[in-house]
């Protein structure tokens, strides 16, 4: 027996622009009954779950992929925790917190985490999958007898459970409160801990500042620093890498780490691998199909999570949620392009600014080869790469101009309402559809449904995708990419970071690469440019180094050593003060490998 889900994306479901094929071949509806109709009151299709049969025809007639069905097993029916209506997603169990720990969510955007989070917050009533008769807390709490989440909603459920949560979008802030971060700090500080709260986080110099003036990573710094200053049960913070360099990461996950050791029962959704490790005790997987379904795995220890993550497999309850498995290589690739054709040379760049100056030692990259660039924010990691794209002209050296440079900036705009496929129209310099550029790089970065839709309601992973496409299907001999991980989850960032191997080998390009995801840049990097100095006041770039070489010196410079998981050889960081960590600190042998 099966359970099915028939979900429909109202975003991508255009009625006006198609022939309602949807409806015309549907077996069911043939047959004499209403199983695919037009809601009258959505101008959307509806699809009526009990008697669809499941062929799938739906699914492929539908010209801009709107519809998925999914047939499940049916004990799953009965774990449903919630659904928010017809043909919309649902999510299937939940993760437990516990007092003490910090538990980490793993799993790809749209698997329901901000579901999870708002319920076990308080601000969302499970409704079991009833949403015309959503059940009351008597039938929810006889639901969880047994369990170790019934205590959870019972404190819910008499209003006596208080949840900080950190939210996913920090520039939200801005438009909540008028004023500075100091102002802010102290509005919401139950626990009398700013002054420590602001050395551990770096906010000394953002504290006088208008909330409007600080940067990304400033209001994400800040907006964990509030969610840790409030007296609460439970704690949540969704993505708190994002904007911030390794370093300032490093201190993220000491602050959330520290609520733990208080007793408290913390939870965190992060896509860097690196940093969920360094500060997770247990982790719970989220699988299913984006914006459909989400079902949330049993609990397991870090090491496992993430490894049965990378797997696609969950072997205690015997389910694969993934084709593949990703691996990572051990080899550094530091003599896999001796012989090669340089393709880009640079001398000596200075560049100076009425505040900051910035110099980068000579370089040079070679044909196949990914240059990653890494080091604290307000370096002038950027500027390297914006003077060697030619948008900025450097005060001393001269970059080559016969090069043909593509640049994807650091910050995406996405306030132009113009259709994605257009976008790549464009920047192919002919139409995409149907083309070779499609097939080679459309296609393996999924972006081919959002065709339709507009650049406006796009999701940040959805925009950065659409970002790092339009960079490569332009015809130049470098790619330049500005942080192509963020907003991205894992598997996306995986995924894109082996894809941008394949190419550039493929296609005898070079990229050169700034991201902050230490676990991204040891997969893609052949050698690495490491950026030391003040920040915004002045920034040096080294020339390239090997890649076991930067990656030594740049973890020393974190205070934290790598070793490769036995398994599935990715880089795993030593809990700090192990034995491990102590023996290789005092060997200065930082980056570590099997």
């Amino acid at each position: 027996m099966t359970h099915r889900i028939a979900a429909l994306d109202k975003d991508l479901c255009q009625p006006k622009k198609c022939g309602l094929e949807c409806i015309k071949y549907c077996p069911v509806n043939k047959s004499g009954a209403d199983c695919i109709i037009l809601n009258e009151e959505t101008k959307r299709a509806q699809i009526d779950e009990d008697i669809c049969n499941g062929c799938g025809i739906c699914v492929k007639v539908c010209p801009f992929d709107a519809i998925t069905i999914v047939n499940l097993a049916t004990e799953l029916s009965t774990d449903k925790i919630h659904q928010y209506g017809i043909n919309s997603f649902r999510l299937y169990k939940l993760p437990t917190p516990k007092k003490g720990e910090v538990v980490g969510l793993l799993g790809r955007n749209g698997m329901g985490k901000s579901t999870i989070v708002n319920i076990l917050s308080g601000n969302l009533k499970p409704n079991l999958g009833n949403y015309n008769e959503p059940p009351d807390w008597d039938e929810i709490l006889r639901y969880y007898s047994g369990t170790e989440l019934k205590s959870h909603f019972e404190q819910i459920s008499e209003n006596i459970i208080k949840s900080s949560i950190k939210p996913q979008q920090v520039y939200d802030i801005v438009n909540a409160f008028d004023g500075t971060g100091k102002e802010l700090l102290a509005k919401y500080d139950e626990r009398g801990i700013t002054n420590d709260l602001v050395k551990k986080l770096d906010l000394k110099n953002s504290l006088e500042q208008n909330l409007q003036e600080l940067s990304g990573g400033e209001l994400q710094r800040l907006a964990v620093a509030i969610t840790a200053s409030k007296n609460a049960d439970f704690y949540f913070f969704d993505e708190p890498s994002s904007y911030n360099d390794v370093f300032q990461r490093t201190g993220v996950a000491r602050v959330i780490h520290s609520l733990a050791e208080l007793g408290k029962s913390v939870m965190v959704v992060e896509h860097d691998l690196t940093l969920l490790d360094y500060l997770s005790d247990y982790i719970e997987v989220l699988y299913g199909v984006p914006a459909v379904y989400g079902i949330v795995s049993g609990i397991m220890s870090t090491k496992v999570g993430i490894n049965v993550f990378l797997d696609g497999f969950l072997p205690n309850e015997n389910v694969r949620f993934r084709d593949k498995k990703f691996t990572f290589d051990a080899s550094t690739s530091q003599d896999e392009f001796q012989h090669g054709d340089k393709i880009i040379s640079y001398p000596k760049l200075v560049k100076k600014y009425p505040t900051f100056s910035v110099t980068i030692e000579p370089g040079f990259v070679k044909k196949g080869q990914l240059l990653g660039v890494m080091g604290a924010n307000a370096l002038g990691k950027t500027t390297m790469m914006k003077m060697i794209a030619g948008v900025e002209k450097p005060d001393i050296g001269t970059v080559e101009k016969k090069l043909k440079i593509a640049y994807k900036p650091q910050y995406l705009s996405n306030d132009i309402d113009v259709e994605v496929v257009s976008v790549l129209d464009k920047a192919n310099q002919s139409p995409i559809e149907d083309s070779q550029e499609e097939e080679q790089i459309v296609d393996p970065l999924k972006i081919k449904k959002l065709y339709n839709k507009s650049i406006k309601n796009l999701s940040g992973g959805e925009l950065q995708k659409v970002a790092v496409a339009s960079c490569l299907l332009q015809k130049v001999d470098v790619y330049a990419l500005d942080e192509p991980s963020a907003f991205l989850d894992v598997e996306d960032r995986i995924a894109i970071g082996k894809f941008l191997q394949k190419f550039v080998r493929s296609f005898g390009k070079s990229a050169i690469i700034i991201d902050h995801d230490l676990q991204l840049m040891d997969l893609v990097s052949d050698s690495m440019v490491i950026f030391e100095g003040t920040s915004s006041i002045d920034g040096h770039g080294s020339s390239p180094l090997p890649k076991s070489e930067a990656m030594n010196r740049f973890l020393k410079s974190l205070e934290i050593t790598f070793r490769r998981d036995e398994k599935s050889l990715r880089p795993r960081v030593n809990k700090e003060g192990s034995r491990l960590d102590k023996q290789q600190k005092n060997s200065i042998n930082y980056y570590y490998r099997n």
